[in-house]
């Protein structure tokens, strides 16, 4: 299954001199100033917000009516890569940033890097943290020091349309080869169909198939980061997707756009390759194809159960924040009690899979599986959640190493590049941002 507690532990500490580089303009924060203890003086504390995810404000407004001591002031922003990222950065070097953030696994070590959050190492006791799957720790862990809480983890997950794959006599793929025998099936039962989309604008997918692979693209030893990107996975991903789409057995269509949407909308796409959270897009996509859809596992190389992590979010505390024992308070809260999460799920729009296994029982049972026929898909993330890889670690400079990759994915369509070609363009982007940073690099 997963590495041992200590085990997860031990892999990051070696990378406490790499990131000390990253960390010395953050620092660990004068944790006795910045305590500002729940409630003291008698008067609530208060503290802000932001985030974007589905339920967040019913989380809110949860905890606000079940206790006394700490009051949240919720803002909703964009989407991290939609412009909330940005809008954090700018707030933290304007010196007026919220106290707590949401912040994704792939962009926390970018935001650690710049100084942007607080080392809340002293808020987060080993009970707590063993709470958690230890691959969620292992990424909000940098240099032996805890950067965030973990809130979901996003193992990755296929949707299909279970009455369309009956209807053309499809199996249920479980590795790699047997996909693509299932889309050209699809394509010949009904040339419009197709059993999946590769997304050009979602790096973040591509790499969670490449981490499923075994892939490691960043690696911190001692001063030097090592980054490969071209590794023998990520060249077998790369060479597959590359054969899906020059054999048009994959739409080719932005993830979440109209285009998508419709595609789902009229049955020219019968599958979705995602992760647990997509449970909550389906249900509040396409509510009038309730009891169409199905989850299986993620097709993997050799059939064994096998997992990347799409997304996933965190909880930070931003590094001006004066009240860092309440905001780390309210992130464990949201992370690790029933309330918390059953608020999220509550709201309607949201199938959270915790990274606090205790509470995966309360979001099985809060979330409405009537829209999957009743298929217990927790079990299948439970799965999932089981066979992620660890030692997987982002680098810090994702934000780079993806507005590369997404800008040559993007030409992939029209044969202005391949697929291949923007991963190689987004290593070298990457290698040339970390110099550029001055940091040692390798690779």
């Amino acid at each position: 299954m997963s590495p041992s507690w200590n085990r997860t532990s031990h892999v990051m500490v070696g990378a406490a001199t790499a990131l000390a580089v990253l960390t010395a303009c953050g620092g660990s924060g004068a944790e006795d100033e910045k305590s500002a203890a729940p409630g003291s003086g008698g008067k609530p504390v208060s503290i802000t917000f932001w985030g974007w995810a589905k339920g967040s404000k019913e989380v809110v407004d949860a905890f606000n009516a079940s206790q006394k001591n700490i009051r949240v002031k919720y803002e909703e922003i964009p989407s991290g890569n939609a412009g909330g990222y940005a809008k954090i950065s700018n707030a933290v070097k304007a010196g007026n940033a919220p106290d707590l953030v949401s912040i994704e696994y792939p962009m926390l070590p970018e935001f650690v890097s710049q100084g942007s959050v607080q080392d809340i190492s002293g808020h987060l006791t080993d009970d707590v943290k063993k709470k958690f799957l230890p691959q969620a720790v292992e990424l909000t862990t940098l240099g032996g020091k805890n950067w965030a809480v973990p809130f979901d983890a996003s193992p990755q997950a296929f949707y299909y349309r279970k009455d369309l794959f009956e209807k053309y006599g499809v199996e249920v793929p479980g590795t790699w080869d047997e996909f693509r025998e299932a889309a050209e099936k699809v394509k010949k039962a009904d040339r419009k169909a197709r059993i999946g989309t590769f997304f050009p604008d979602d790096p973040s997918t591509f790499q969670a198939m490449a981490w499923q692979a075994g892939a490691r693209w960043f690696k911190a030893e001692g001063d030097t980061w090592k980054v490969d990107t071209t590794d023998p996975a990520t060249r077998k991903v790369s060479a597959y997707w590359q054969g899906l789409l020059d054999d048009g057995l994959v739409h080719n269509n932005a993830s979440f756009s109209p285009e998508w949407t419709n595609s789902l909308k009229s049955g020219g796409t019968i599958g979705y390759l995602g992760a647990s959270w997509g449970a909550g897009v389906l249900t509040g996509t396409l509510p009038e194809q309730s009891g169409k859809w199905a989850v299986a596992p993620m097709p993997s190389w050799d059939g064994k159960p096998a997992s990347g992590m799409l997304g996933g979010s965190t909880f930070a505390v931003t590094k001006d924040s004066e009240k860092t024992e309440a905001a780390v308070e309210f992130a464990q809260w949201m992370t690790t009690t029933e309330d918390g999460v059953e608020a999220r799920i509550a709201s309607g729009t949201s199938s959270a899979f915790p990274a606090a296994a205790e509470l995966r029982p309360a979001a099985k049972e809060a979330f409405d599986a009537g829209y999957f026929g009743g298929q217990d898909i927790y079990q299948v993330f439970e799965e999932a959640g089981a066979s992620i890889a660890p030692d997987w670690a982002w680098g810090p400079s994702t934000g780079t190493t993806n507005t590369v990759m997404k800008d040559q994915f993007g030409k992939v369509s029209d044969g202005g590049a391949t697929i291949a070609d923007a991963v190689r363009a987004g290593h070298e982007a990457t290698v040339s941002e970390l110099k550029k940073r001055g940091l040692k690099v390798e690779g």
